[in-house]
């Protein structure tokens, strides 16, 4: 792959307006950053699980300001590489002007790249899956293709982001979002059909990236960019190499601010964050500055500051110096797991303490099962409702789901999709009202 195929700025689904890359003080993918911030989806990640659901009085991280932080770090990931470049080679943006922009496209992809998930993170996306495997859904194996199969019981938030940017929604006009085909190429972290997912070996398969609804898509976008074909069926490609800068800035955020917000909610102690953070922040003066500090919310802050900066410069070294592997398609690993020693084993601890005492504290998976019963019974009512269309409340279950979402096709997995994006689309607290009303929890008011 080469960075002059790789950066793109023609947009889907306005692919006949594409007079070639321009240079303009508001880039192209600028734009979509700022498509992406001022859109409905985007708007409801601010109700949307990040770690800890429905948190109350105490305010952490939700979907929409871990997005928003991620996309920060991926401009600096995108940018410092760039920087990089221009110092070898001061011709560079002669032979390839996009390179300039890799920053932005870069933080378009970290924005975008949570769209797909649901309402209570990860197990609303084990909830859809269930409902398939297990639920009633399963009644609905023999009538689609194996291939629709594994999409709908290995329901996947990645995938799902790609069909909310392309897909052409009732009454949203025919190109999505309309965002570059580099930007779109720069989310999927999982070039392959869910068919061909689930396979740990290989970084490009351990989920997948896009539904059979959007493959031919995904495989226009992949011919634009020259990625790398590694089968044609099931489909599998590799990464575009900003899918590394994207992934590493979630891997940073998410690792360090998870503390940060465990300790808010008073589940990990500052001693036990300080003990995490401290070797992150290859600054020799740091105990000495807070010895001065009163506040350990301050103290965090700082060394959450400090271990982000650290984490930035490592794994954007490991990029540029890994350039050659990245761009053959052989580097088999994500940035963070390629930084130096001793950041990577504290990395690994982190990790390690997040699993035992942030994710599986008591009240988060309290909270999570809570929102695994509301996803699947959100299901339990709305697909059938979709697919059979037969009795008086049928009917009137079909009426709740908004006109954007439904299909005039006729055919099963369609009309399935359809439910999907409506409830996959739904903030936690909107999934959580309107289950209490249709069971017959709560009664809905006039106002």
């Amino acid at each position: 792959m080469n960075w002059e195929k790789l950066l793109s700025s023609k947009r889907w689904g306005n692919e006949d307006r594409f007079t070639g890359n321009q240079k303009e003080a508001r880039s192209e993918f600028q734009r979509d950053y700022d498509r992406i911030i001022f859109s409905s989806p985007f708007r409801r990640l601010q109700n949307k699980t990040q770690v800890f659901p429905l948190p109350g009085s105490v305010f952490v991280h939700n979907r929409l300001t871990h997005s928003l932080e991620v996309a920060s770090v991926g401009r600096s990931l995108g940018t410092i590489f760039y920087n990089r470049i221009k110092d070898l080679d001061s011709n560079i943006d002669e032979t390839c002007p996009l390179l300039c922009e890799i920053g932005n496209i870069v933080a378009s992809a970290c924005l975008a790249h949570d769209l797909g998930n649901p309402a209570f993170g990860h197990s609303g996306e084990s909830a859809i899956s269930h409902y398939f495997n297990s639920g009633d859904g399963k009644i609905y194996e023999k009538q689609v293709t194996n291939a629709q199969w594994e999409d709908l019981i290995h329901f996947e938030g990645n995938a799902n982001a790609l069909r909310i940017l392309t897909h052409p929604f009732a009454g949203k006009g025919t190109g999505g979002f309309a965002l570059t085909y580099s930007t779109l190429a720069a989310i999927a972290k999982y070039p392959c059909a869910s068919i061909a997912g689930h396979n740990k070996k290989n970084i490009y398969t351990k989920k997948y990236g896009f539904f059979q609804s959007e493959q031919s898509g995904f495989e226009k976008i992949a011919a634009e960019m020259d990625l790398i074909k590694v089968q044609e069926s099931p489909l599998i490609y590799k990464r575009h190499p900003l899918v590394y800068l994207m992934e590493a800035a979630d891997d940073i955020c998410y690792n360090i601010i998870d503390l940060e917000d465990a300790h808010r909610l008073k589940i990990l102690s500052y001693k036990e964050v300080e003990t995490l953070l401290l070797p992150l922040c290859n600054d020799g003066k740091m105990l000495s500055r807070l010895a001065e500090m009163e506040d350990d919310d301050a103290k965090i802050t700082l060394m959450r500051a400090k271990s982000i900066s650290t984490l930035i410069w490592q794994c954007s070294n490991v990029f540029y110096q890994e350039q050659e592997s990245i761009l053959s398609g052989n580097f088999n690993k994500s940035l963070m797991d390629a930084i130096e020693e001793p950041f990577l084993s504290v990395m690994k601890e982190i990790e390690q303490i997040s699993i035992k005492k942030i994710y599986n504290y008591s009240s988060v998976v309290q909270i999570e099962v809570a929102g695994y019963q509301v996803m699947g019974g959100l299901l339990e009512e709305f697909i059938p409702a979709y697919l059979q269309n037969e009795s008086k409340y049928h009917k009137k279950l079909v009426e709740l789901i908004p006109k954007q979402f439904l299909t005039p096709k006729e055919d099963v997995y369609s009309k399935i999709q359809s439910v999907l994006d409506f409830v996959s689309g739904m903030t936690d607290i909107y999934a959580v009202e309107l289950f209490r009303k249709i069971k017959g929890i709560s009664f809905p008011s006039m106002s």
